[in-house]
């Protein structure tokens, strides 16, 4: 078939002893650590789950140097657990629901938190705080069949070298299964698509120079530098 112009390269994420996945969609929970939605001024009460998106080649891999987004003053990192869909589905069950995961990986979703800010101020989208380009830093994925499905553990993030973030995954307000349960009754999941689980507390500004060091126990490490 021919195209107005050439295809654009398909983002992919390594895979530990295997094959690159291919990035569909990149969905992302909100406010999922008790600490960080109170540090963010909202309540963590485990009400549903909210989810916004990141365009497939925000991706950035492991080891790169990012430039400094533009029109923010304000850049902050969040450290996250990433969960890979190797097997769609609608309306998944949470007893199935870690069936459908392939692998996991460490991500940061970073944040241009002025205009993220300015944007909740004025009731409009956040679309411009967090899915501009290379705004999801994403370690490589293991497979869940070599690692499990990890629910308890460190992750944490130091920027040169000084402890940011740091927490445990047992204190996700809603786990990977019940989040890829409640979001696959919202939209279909495909094989291809990452959920970025939520951050921990201490969620802070990076600026050009700075290098982020991010790791999530038994599932690997993420750096970047921002130039």
């Amino acid at each position: 078939m021919a195209y107005a112009f050439p295809l654009w390269p398909q983002p992919v994420v390594p895979v530990e002893g295997g094959d690159p996945f291919p990035v569909r969609r990149i969905y992302c929970v909100g406010r999922n650590y008790a600490a960080h939605a109170r540090e963010m001024g909202s309540d963590p009460d485990r009400e549903p789950p909210f989810f916004f998106m990141k365009p497939a080649d925000a991706i950035v891999p492991d080891g790169a140097t990012i430039p400094y987004p533009p029109k923010t003053k304000n850049l902050h990192h969040e450290i996250e657990l990433v969960a890979a869909i190797g097997k769609g589905g609608r309306d998944i069950p949470v007893e199935s629901a870690l069936d459908h995961v392939f692998g996991y990986a460490v991500g940061l979703d970073m944040t241009r938190r002025d205009l993220q800010n300015a944007a909740k101020k004025e009731g409009k989208p956040w679309d411009m705080g967090k899915g501009f380009d290379q705004s999801a830093p994403c370690s490589a994925i293991r497979r869940a069949a070599d690692i499990g499905h990890p629910s308890k553990g460190t992750i944490q993030v130091t920027v040169n070298g000084e402890l940011r973030q740091t927490g445990d995954l047992s204190d996700l307000i809603w786990s990977v299964a019940e989040t890829v349960s409640y979001l696959s009754g919202l939209v279909e999941l495909q094989p291809g698509d990452l959920i970025y689980t939520g951050t921990p507390e201490g969620v802070a500004a990076v600026v050009a120079g700075d290098r982020l060091d991010g790791s999530v126990e038994g599932v690997g490490t993420l750096t970047v530098t921002y130039a």
